[in-house]
């Protein structure tokens, strides 16, 4: 996990006239300067306010709405923006966060300025990420130079790493034998692109399975490790997705005019003192959705055209009265809710982990059912639902239906095993970290905490590393070459946490679902807070310890050693109302609105007080 320290680049004062400008040149040729210069790596370390941060993207975000949306639309009425909002926000929020980076410097701030690109430097780069598939794009200095109006003639739209990545290509395990058109007509359609999201759908479609509910799994991973199982009931036709459409490329029509506009205030957003134009925001985020380097998580524009059309004739074949969603706001999920709209079909979304408003990307839900996990989730939902007769229903989290059957003496024996429990580097207790694929220098940072705090904790503490599913297992590598104290070791990613909490003395997170899933199983949890990074929030909800420190990571073990106390159900309750049937709930909630023709219903009214089968009183809340 090891990570550059060097800069390439750096800002240095110049002046055209009496005009201070600032240039980006070499970070070599800072020796020879008598002037204000930074790196761009010290630039970037300065600390920016969250808030001040998620505000003006936001209002970036909005302008940028107004200006351009319509500019490019799927045949089917889907305007870029809508369906590609979240990478784009993600674009625009590294944008920000470097303009008020450079606001923060004294330097800047005394003398502000236009800024120069970098000759031939890419106008969009890569974040390091420990992802296999996700890309961590981001806007180059140079890119902000661009934004702000620099002229930028010689600069290449991506920068020579971007360029030199290898495209996502169709893998063989991802082509399918069937036509959309061949697919037998079934009640339900449900789409996953993530191992999580079929842990989270499987289990639903086999409960309408077992009560002779057809359904079709429609699989558009374009990562194998990703692919849905086959799923033991014949009633669930598997079908894989369109792997040679999710890696298409090419230009959005519509975001490409054949010239600029003139600069003025009237198409420019303000970020503080920096005036963005809008146009170059456009050009921008047309060159991040020309790629295909992103497959399923973050298609191309033409991708994107493309799945809408195999996604229409797929419904026009399977003719569902239900198309069941695991996210229903990134581009896929946001595609395929529009889609089923306009089919007629209802939209049923099962949130995919916990929401934390400070930790998602878009504020937006698309279906018009939204099933929650817990209390906790009613409130965001509300405010987040863009569909005029939206219900919201509190029925917990199909994947964590399993956590009942889980062996907690197997996976302790597997944990004793990787930490070698039969030689000197055995521990007495063990914490499970439930990692999650956050960029490099993030993580090292993290299991710097960690680390100090085990090995300062009463006892003789082990810690396992669970890598996320997206994640590779060699970022862990420089962990392992220590000198043992504490004894670490890497579950294999096809454990994963799941294969590992039950056996842990405490599992440590900062926003892994597994986190909850400890929680429900009465596993003591560490919640990470770090600055800069996001929680689930669960210590808010006091089902969790918030450490800061690794001094607090030691005193929540010794607690732990100690045994800490029990988590009261109402507590758990608020972060996911878990009793072991959410499927089967989510599935009679499909059955009822098929039934009744898509009407709506009313949580409160039809089931009574006790009950342990249907939406108990108090399980659900509507909104119109």
């Amino acid at each position: 996990m090891s990570i550059s320290k060097r800069s390439a680049l750096g800002l240095v004062r110049t002046s055209v006239g009496e005009q201070t400008v600032w240039a980006l040149v070499g970070e070599a040729s800072f020796r020879h300067m008598m002037t204000a210069c930074i790196t761009t790596l010290d630039l970037e370390a300065l600390p920016v306010d969250r808030t001040e941060v998620d505000r003006h993207v936001a209002d970036v975000m909005s302008a940028l709405e107004t200006h351009s949306s319509r500019r490019a639309e799927t045949p089917g009425g889907a305007s870029w923006l809508y369906v590609q909002h979240v990478p784009v926000r993600r674009l625009i929020t590294q944008l920000v966060r470097k303009l008020l980076a450079l606001s923060a410097w004294p330097e800047f701030a005394a003398a502000p300025g236009p800024v120069t690109v970098a000759p031939y430097e890419g106008l969009l780069g890569l974040r390091d990420s420990s992802s296999r598939e996700y890309r961590a794009y981001t806007v180059t200095w140079s890119g902000v130079a661009y934004a702000l109006g620099a002229p930028a003639l010689y600069n290449p739209e991506r920068s020579a790493r971007l360029r030199k990545l290898t495209t996502v290509r169709p893998d063989s395990r991802l082509a399918g034998t069937l036509t959309p058109s061949a697919v037998p007509a079934s009640e339900v359609v449900a789409l996953s692109w993530s191992s999580r999201h079929a842990q989270t759908l499987l289990p639903v479609l086999e409960e309408l399975a077992g009560q002779g509910r057809s359904s079709v799994l429609v699989d558009l991973a374009t990562d194998p490790v990703e692919l849905c199982p086959t799923p033991a009931h014949s009633s669930i036709t598997l079908h894989p997705g369109p792997s040679e459409a999710l890696t298409a490329s090419g230009t959005v029509p519509g975001l490409r005019r054949d010239a600029e506009a003139p600069a003025g205030t009237d198409g420019v957003i303000y970020v503080g003192a920096h005036a963005v134009r809008l146009d170059r925001l456009e050009r921008l985020a047309a060159a991040l959705l020309e790629g295909s380097g992103g497959g399923c998580t973050q298609p191309s524009w033409r991708a994107v055209v493309r799945v809408e059309e195999w996604l229409q004739e797929l419904l026009d074949a399977v003719r569902p009265h239900t198309v069941l969603l695991s996210n229903d706001t990134s581009p896929l999920g946001a595609l395929a809710a529009h889609a089923a709209e306009r089919h007629g079909a209802t939209t049923v979304n099962v949130q995919h982990g916990a929401w934390i408003s400070e930790s998602v990307a878009w504020l937006a839900l698309h279906s018009r059912h939204i099933v929650v996990m817990g209390d906790r989730d009613i409130a965001p939902a509300r405010s987040w639902v863009r569909h005029p007769k939206a219900e919201i229903h509190v029925l917990g989290q199909p994947r964590f239906d399993a956590l009942a059957g889980l062996g907690r003496e197997a996976q302790r024996r597997y944990l004793q095993k990787l930490l070698g429990a039969d030689s000197e580097r055995g521990a007495e207790r063990i914490a499970v970290w439930a990692c999650q694929p956050f960029g490099p220098e993030r993580l090292q940072a993290q299991a710097d905490i960690i680390l100090d705090g085990l090995k300062a904790a009463q006892g003789h503490w082990g810690l396992v590393i669970a890598p996320h599913p997206a994640q590779g297992g060699h970022v862990f590598d420089r962990l392992l070459r220590g000198d043992g104290k504490p004894p670490v070791a890497v579950a294999d990613p096809r454990v994963g946490a799941r294969g590992c909490l039950a056996g842990a003395d405490a599992v440590v997170s900062v926003s892994s679902t597994c986190g909850i899933e400890a929680v429900l199983l009465g596993v003591p949890v560490l919640e990470l807070d770090r600055p800069g990074d996001r929680t689930l929030g669960l210590a808010g909800h006091a089902v969790a310890h918030r450490c800061r420190t690794a001094a607090d990571v030691t005193d929540t073990l010794d607690l732990v050693s100690r045994g800490s106390a029990r988590v009261p159900r109402e507590a758990r309750d608020a972060v996911c109302r878990w009793r072991g049937h959410s499927a089967a709930d989510i599935a009679q909630l499909i059955i009822r609105q098929a039934e009744a023709g898509i009407s709506h219903t009313d949580p409160f009214e039809h089931h009574p007080a006790g009950a342990e089968s249907g939406l108990p009183r108090g399980e659900g809340a509507t909104i119109r």
